[in-house]
């Protein structure tokens, strides 16, 4: 089974990047397109014109090969997660190794989420570039079961407080691939083949109205965690005090676009410095010692 489960994340990883480099065909074939709209439209018999159907627009083929790999990608890497859990009996996040994979799996859910709602699809190589860089990396760190640590041998919260983190980062980084393509869109939609800078903003708003409050449980959970593997709610932490930088970034933009009708271009600044510390909070434990600690990686 933990064979069958290498072999589902390594055919994810590919599938993931097939999805990966069909987005960038379907970028950069609408792009091309919109550079010569007459591609659009053909004479008619009477010399009129005649409008082409939606699945012979360009980059119509490349969009659908990228949807159809990008599902592929997230039932791979969500069954290699499956038969994970099942073999270690708690969430499969329990090394360095697994929470990449959940990252990443994180990622492609959540753009697929927001996928169904907006016409997003033509900033789908953003989200999913940091998925399969995290599959990459992911691949590079030692992939065997090995005990937890003392500190996460409490399967229960293990399983809920990581897939708390799995969803907001993932979540998160939909926001961030908006918050990047709005800032090179600007107000005035310099680029028609991405989607206009009012949706842009929607989508990154919506998604961090849907990951904050997942991020936030995630803190209260890991705080109760911390009572007790360690005797102590809080004890500023390295991964703690990142994560709590973390919240109160993506707080003072809610905050902000709330209370005082911020929006464009310094909100989208915002999520993109909230994303770093997103990839600061995952990565930092690597680089500062302290008490979070995965499997076979300090």
């Amino acid at each position: 089974m933990a064979t069958m489960s290498l072999y589902l994340f390594v055919a994810g990883g590919l599938s993931l990047l097939f999805a990966f480099a069909m987005h960038v065909a379907h970028a950069t074939i609408l792009a091309a397109a919109r550079a010569t709209p007459a591609r659009l439209a053909g004479a008619g018999a009477d010399g009129g014109s005649i409008t082409v159907s939606d699945d012979r627009r360009p980059g119509a083929m490349a969009g659908s090969f990228a949807l159809a790999g990008t599902w592929l990608a997230a039932i791979l890497l969500g069954g290699s997660m499956l038969l994970r859990a099942i073999i270690v009996g708690r969430g499969p996040w329990g090394s360095m190794f697994e929470f990449s994979v959940a990252f990443a799996f994180g990622i492609v859910a959540g753009y697929l989420f927001l996928c169904r709602r907006y016409p997003i699809r033509g900033l789908g190589f953003l989200p999913l570039g940091v998925a399969l860089f995290l599959v990459g990396y992911a691949a590079t760190l030692p992939s065997q079961i090995l005990p937890l640590v003392p500190a996460l041998d409490n399967a229960p919260l293990l399983t809920i407080h990581v897939a708390m983190a799995m969803i907001s980062y993932g979540i998160f980084a939909t926001a961030f691939g908006a918050a990047v393509a709005y800032l090179v869109q600007g107000p005035r939609d310099r680029y028609a083949w991405l989607p206009s800078h009012r949706v842009l903003d929607e989508v990154a708003h919506r998604a961090v109205i849907i990951g904050f409050p997942v991020f936030a449980t995630m803190i209260i959970l890991g705080s109760w965690w911390a009572s007790i593997a360690w005797g102590r709610y809080w004890g500023w932490d390295p991964k703690e005090t990142s994560a709590l930088v973390t919240w109160l970034i993506y707080a003072v933009y809610l905050h902000a676009r709330t209370a005082r009708g911020w929006a464009g271009r310094p909100a989208a600044l915002m999520l993109v410095i909230g994303f770093a510390a997103v990839m600061f909070t995952f990565f930092g434990n690597l680089y500062f010692s302290g008490l979070h600690a995965y499997s076979g990686l300090n």
